[in-house]
Order: C-alpha cells, then structure tokens, then sequence
C-alpha cells in the first residue's frame, strides 16, 4: 500500500511505515501527479482536497492531521466512496494554552492584571471548551458564545454575540464557514470591532479569514483596541506585513503545534486508517512521546512573595516562551517580498519541539511562611497552576 503524506507530520514515515510505503512531500505544493497512485493521502490544512487533485487517482482514504477540515471536499470524497478522518481535539489543548501564554503577556505588557476582568468566547467546541475554564482559573469572568450549541442545548451559558462586545477581551475558537445561518467568514467586521469595549483585547487562534484584515487594520487605527494577538492571517502564506508590524503578539498558525498535539493528531489519523483497512494498530503515544523537556519548575520562598500574575508568567515561560515565537514572526518584516510566502512556511516546518503544561510539575516551597495579607497566596497559586494545566506539589 503506497501512502503519500504531508512531510510537515511528525514521525508520519515511522508511524505509517508499519501498514506501507510512505512517501512524504511539501504539502503546500501536492500535485494531482503525485498523489496519482497512492492509497492513502495524508495532509494538513495547507492541502486543498478536492476533485481537481484526486480525480483519477487511485487514492481510498484521505486524512488531515489537523481539527479543522475546511481545505477537504468531504461531500466529493463521500459521493465516491473514499474514507476520510480528521484529528478533532488533538491540538484543543494546545492552543488554549497557547491562549494563556498569551493572555499573561499581555497583561505584563500593559500593567493589567487578568482576574477580575472579562474575557468572551467565540465557538466552544473542542478549543473554546478548554480555553474557557483555563480562562476562569486565572480568575477571569468568562461570557461564552456558540450559536450551533445554544440551539442544540438549549442552555443559557451561551449568550447573543453582542453581549460579549463588552468584554475586555474577546478570542476567537470558530470554524471557518462561508455560508448557512453560522457563517463565520468575517465575523469580526467592521460592525464588530465598533461594538466593541473602548480598549478591548482581541485574540485570534482560529482561521484567518474570520477577521477582516481591513477592519482590523482601521480599528487599530482608531486606537479602539488595546492590544491584539494573531496566530492566523487571512491569505496564509501571503500575510499582511503592516499587520503584522503592527500586532502585540503575532505567530505563523502555530497556537496548536505542540508536541503533544501533533503526536495525538498522528495516532488519530494513524488509528482511524488502520480501522479503515481492517488492520491493527502497531503504534501507541508512547512510541513517539519523549520524556518531558521541563520536568520540574522549583519556586522559592522569595518567588512566591512577588506579584501573583508575575510568578504565573514566569512559571508558564519556563515551558512556554510565546514571545520567541513573535520575535521569529517578525523577521518576515527584514525578509524581501517575494520570500515571505515561503519563511512563513518554514517557521512552521522548523518550529520547535514545544510540550503541554501537564507535562511539568511545579514544586512549591514547603513550610513557607508568607508575609502578612498573602497567607492563602500559596494555596490559590497551586489551584490556579493546576487549572491551567501544570501539575503541583510541594517540597518535601
């Protein structure tokens, strides 16, 4: 069984290799040629599968490592009997701790502090859904917004778009659609950003195209937003340089590009063809998952007596330096043009192997005596630290 794939999949030679021959290859630039005589088709969300590639090719089942499967024509595979599957959920994590890195930056940058402000969340599914209670254990009040699960709930814990307008900051965790009562494509218009708190932050982590780079671009002008992170960009590769200059934090797509993440976006893939072919798994995580980078971070007594969001950002830096990754997105700006396309895409290609929270645990000072007013400080850090995601224990 011959498999062609993505080359930007980790490990997906030695993992596919135990059921075929794989060939791995710049997805960005995948040919109908290539993928010809090929039995499986592995991709990420820089493919366009659809007729115009797999029309005459002998490919059976096709799967995109990534949560997100706009870039497939499922209809087309399904109307001839090509299996498809997707990795939904497998970078959730990630980019909500992307989020949180994010979100401790900003607060540091602008000499805010996150608990007790207001955060809304647009699309509550597989990323919304771990963003929002990592949000809450930084102390944030939390306004959710997802239209399919208010209809399909019924609950009242997801509200109307526009009561999140007054949030003091608002992300984005929506699938891009462009059509039908849901669709996202533009959601933040103009319209959108005018609604908005006099100063509010904006995160985007979804897909590029659920902004509007012009409006966002006349907002900032006005000076209505108070700061704004971008992962996704409209037009990936080809990005809007004089946003990106102007951006606080900015990255190339890579919010869910843990290693963990890709990992479990690997085995679902790997899994579901296996079921596909009837044939039994011969890989687990533990084949793949390395011990972790940063086992421990060990605090002292003169850490813990430092401003609370303080220690959290730095706790979170140990595993997560979110600002090296704005550093290498902005050498796109020393770059000539005509080579943008293509460092955008090895920042991705080359990005660094970075791990979860869980895989750290945080080692409180044992018998630490606080200074008057912060004698539950120790406590409410390990609650936190825990609803973020880090493991906590205290030094024996």
């Amino acid at each position: 069984m011959k498999i062609v794939a993505d080359q930007n999949i980790p490990f997906v030679e030695r993992c596919f290799s135990s059921i075929g021959q794989v060939k791995t290859l710049p997805g960005r630039v995948l040919t109908a040629e290539q993928v010809a005589d090929a039995d499986i088709l592995l991709v990420r969300s820089v493919t366009r599968v659809n007729e115009a590639l797999l029309a005459g090719s002998r490919v059976k089942f096709v799967a995109t490592a990534t949560i997100g499967i706009e870039h497939v024509d499922t209809q087309w595979l399904a109307a001839r009997g090509i299996g498809f599957a997707s990795a939904p959920g497998s970078n959730a994590n990630s980019v909500a701790e992307y989020v949180v890195a994010a979100l401790l930056t900003l607060g540091r940058k602008n000499r805010i502090e996150l608990a007790g402000k207001s955060i809304g969340v647009v699309g509550v599914g597989n990323v919304g859904s771990r963003v929002a209670p990592k949000c809450a254990a930084l102390g944030m009040t939390v306004t959710l917004n997802d239209p399919p699960l208010a209809r399909q709930t019924g609950d009242p814990k997801y509200r109307p778009l526009d009561e999140l307008y007054g949030c003091d900051f608002i992300t984005l965790h929506t699938p891009l659609t462009k059509e039908g009562p849901d669709r996202s494509f533009h959601l933040a218009d103009a319209g959108f950003f005018e609604s908005l708190t006099p100063g509010a932050f904006f995160l985007n982590t979804s897909r590029g195209g659920v902004h509007d780079t012009i409006a966002l671009k006349q907002a900032m002008t006005k000076g209505k937003l108070g700061g704004v992170v971008l992962d996704v960009w409209e037009n990936e590769p080809h990005i809007d340089v004089d946003l990106l200059d102007r951006v606080d934090l900015a990255s190339p797509h890579i919010a869910g590009y843990s290693f963990d993440g890709k990992v479990a976006g690997l085995l679902m893939i790997y899994r579901a063809a296996c079921e596909h072919f009837g044939l039994t798994p011969a890989h687990t995580e533990a084949d793949f998952l390395p011990a972790a980078d940063v086992p421990e971070v060990v605090l002292s007594a003169e850490q813990l007596n430092a401003p609370f969001e303080t220690v959290l950002n730095d706790i979170v830096q140990e595993v997560y330096v979110i600002s090296r990754d704005d550093l290498n997105m902005r050498q796109m700006l020393t770059v000539p043009d005509q080579q943008r396309a293509s460092f955008f895409d090895r920042l991705r290609k080359e990005y660094p192997r970075r791990r979860e929270f869980q895989n750290t645990t945080v080692v409180l000072p044992g018998g630490w005596r606080p200074q008057p007013g912060r004698e539950g400080a120790c406590q409410e850090l390990a609650e936190v630290l825990t609803g973020i995601g880090f493991q906590v224990r205290e030094q024996q």
